[in-house]
């Protein structure tokens, strides 16, 4: 039944209509985008009368009646932290996100994300990723740290996202991993897909995307060993999957098998992205330092003398 305290909207499907797809009527009918029209059917605010699937593809006929029951107030968003820009040229932004911060709002997250972050922020914003995801090029995990880059429009969105597809976009992580691996470097080439039983676990699965990962060893703790990441594909927690694959799971990871009471948070960290200026062609390498929690968890580990860090001086472009 709807909620007493909502209001509900009969629409009922015209000689026009007949044969429109749900999401597409929603869309139409309701003045608003398609993703909006998609996320009140996620929701369950959409019905329609003969008990039909809710689904947005299905076909409507001519005098059905779609009731559409009114979003609910939104919940204000906890503060959270918040990223640090790097750099911003009215094409492009990058910026640096803290740990803890989610790019995407998500069921059960009550806290502020990038997503809102950048919508408070003076525009323009890409809308290519759609409305619901301004200026999202790419992402990472709420507990990684490090460097993203952001579209401020559509032209640069296509450009970044060909580069990342195209593999040109370099991307490299900074990772305490369990354990002691024996050779100074490697590389791990292992599917990785969606679990059926828990849909928010990735594992390495023969039914996965194919996904490549690059290591250097560039400190050995007693215990654990600090590596140089680099992505040669960006499937959903790769490296989390990779490492953990190789029975090298990251620092504070229990999702992939890290124990968790030793970090609050997975031990990665996007520290280098190189990039080609989608407007200038003008090639461009940003680097983000090691934040301060994984200073201080490398050095409870047994770390010592120098950070080993291979990248340029934070700041170089």
């Amino acid at each position: 039944m709807p909620t007493p305290e909502r209001r509900v909207r009969r629409l009922r499907v015209g000689p026009s209509d007949g044969g429109s797809r749900l999401d597409a009527f929603l869309a139409s009918s309701l003045g608003v985008s398609r993703q909006v029209a998609q996320r009140r059917l996620r929701l369950g605010l959409v019905r329609l009368e003969a008990g039909k699937a809710l689904r947005a593809s299905l076909l409507l006929r001519e005098g059905d009646t779609v009731e559409v029951e009114e979003e609910p107030a939104p919940t204000p968003a906890e503060a959270g932290p918040e990223p640090r820009v790097v750099y911003d040229d009215g094409e492009i932004m990058v910026v640096d996100k803290p740990p803890g911060l989610a790019v995407h709002p998500a069921p059960g997250l009550s806290a502020s994300t990038l997503t809102d972050w950048l919508q408070a922020q003076p525009g323009p914003w890409s809308r290519a990723g759609g409305e619901e995801r301004p200026g999202i090029v790419h992402r990472l995990d709420r507990g990684t740290s490090g460097l993203l880059a952001l579209a401020r429009t559509d032209a640069a969105h296509l450009d970044l996202a060909q580069q990342l597809r195209l593999r040109t976009m370099g991307r490299e992580y900074w990772a305490l991993a369990e354990g002691t691996v024996a050779e100074g470097r490697g590389r791990i080439e292992a599917p990785v897909g969606r679990q059926r039983a828990r849909p928010g676990r990735m594992s390495v699965t023969a039914g996965g995307r194919d996904a490549a990962t690059e290591f250097w060893v560039l400190e050995r703790l007693p215990a654990h060993v600090a590596l140089r990441l680099r992505l040669l594909s960006g499937r959903t927690h790769q490296i989390r999957v990779h490492l953990a694959y190789i029975h090298h799971p990251v620092v504070g990871d229990p999702l992939y098998g890290g124990h968790p009471q030793t970090a609050p948070r997975p031990a990665l960290h996007a520290a280098m992205l190189h990039l080609r200026h989608p407007g200038s062609g003008r090639e461009m390498t940003f680097v983000s330092p090691l934040p301060e929690d994984l200073r201080s968890l490398r050095l409870s580990l047994g770390g010592s003398g120098e950070l080993v860090w291979p990248w340029l001086p934070p700041g170089g472009v």
